[in-house]
């Protein structure tokens, strides 16, 4: 005979109601992402650690800084810090020598920078290209004033400039690189010198994310080099000429090594000569407070430019 098989008599456990469980794991983080978020924040704490006491922090002592004055009772009295409120700002406005030297600042990055972008762009579109050989050679040639120190480049240019010094005196003693009318181009050839290079390899690297696809339909649709250059590397590079000008602009109005160098070499160049000059000459003296707020109104003339350059760039790119 058959055996029947009889439902088992035990009690069934009961099930929870639906969605109950999926609710209680939403509860229960796991432990698997407790240990990821642990690792995250274990590995960001060097960064924002250094960030927050070499950046934020001295951000917020030049503005707190910029707040205060220094007041003497009489011409010989002990000096006191006091509130000043905005009295710093307003004597940062008044003077001129900071007016000019920003102006001189503009109209230096006004030429400089095209001219050092333009030269960046051309040697790396060379380089992309297969008409230059050699082309290790020509990067790290390119690159290597980079890795020059401002200091040291800054020397070596005033040397080549000095017509008592430089092998080429037949050229310095017939064209004043160091006087008044032309130092300022001067110093707009050393950082040239120094930063196509680098900015030439931010675009050399952008050209190399292009899509090789891209030339080769090209090719096929009968477009030769300076035609693929034009029409497809120059606008695919367009967000790297963008980053290398807001840092070139940022470089411009914090010009101050190379014109400190050229102050021992030349009497052309005053202690006023760029924004940071001016910061630097007035702590100098010492009047820190006036310099916090050099400091700051600087930065926020940085900020603006750079953003209505984001926003010109921007805009077009829309168009």
């Amino acid at each position: 005979m058959a055996e029947v098989v009889r439902p088992s008599s035990a009690p069934r456990a009961e099930q929870p109601p639906d969605g109950a469980a999926d609710r209680r794991a939403r509860r229960t983080p796991r432990r698997g992402g407790r240990r990821a978020y642990g690792a995250v924040a274990v590995l960001l704490l060097p960064f924002v650690l250094l960030f927050l006491l070499f950046y934020v922090a001295p951000i917020g002592y030049a503005l707190y800084q910029s707040f205060f004055k220094v007041q003497r009772d009489g011409t010989f009295g002990r000096p006191e810090t006091v509130f000043g409120g905005f009295e710093q700002y307003v004597r940062v406005f008044e003077n001129e020598a900071f007016r000019e030297s920003v102006g001189r600042v503009l109209v230096f990055g006004i030429v400089q920078v095209p001219v050092m972008l333009g030269l960046a762009l051309l040697f790396a579109l060379l380089l992309d290209s297969g008409l230059l050989p050699l082309k290790r050679f020509f990067r790290l040639a390119y690159f290597a004033p980079y890795a020059v120190p401002g200091v040291i480049a800054a020397i070596i240019w005033g040397f080549l400039y000095s017509p008592a010094l430089s092998p080429f005196s037949w050229v310095t003693e017939r064209v004043p690189f160091m006087s008044g009318s032309l130092v300022l181009w001067s110093l707009a050839n050393v950082t040239t010198w120094m930063f196509t290079g680098y900015n030439m390899l931010i675009i050399y690297a952008a050209l190399k994310a292009v899509p090789q696809e891209l030339y080769e339909a090209a090719r096929l649709d009968g477009a030769g080099d300076i035609r693929i250059a034009l029409s497809i590397k120059v606008p695919m590079v367009r967000p790297a000429l963008v980053l290398t000008g807001v840092f070139s602009i940022i470089g411009t109005l914090q010009l101050f090594t190379e014109p400190q160098v050229f102050r021992s070499l030349t009497t052309a160049v005053t202690g006023s000569y760029t924004p940071n000059l001016v910061v630097y000459s007035t702590s100098v003296i010492p009047n820190f407070n006036l310099a916090a707020a050099f400091s700051v109104v600087l930065a926020l003339a940085t900020f603006a430019l750079s953003f209505v350059f984001l926003r010109i760039t921007q805009r077009g790119s829309s168009l």
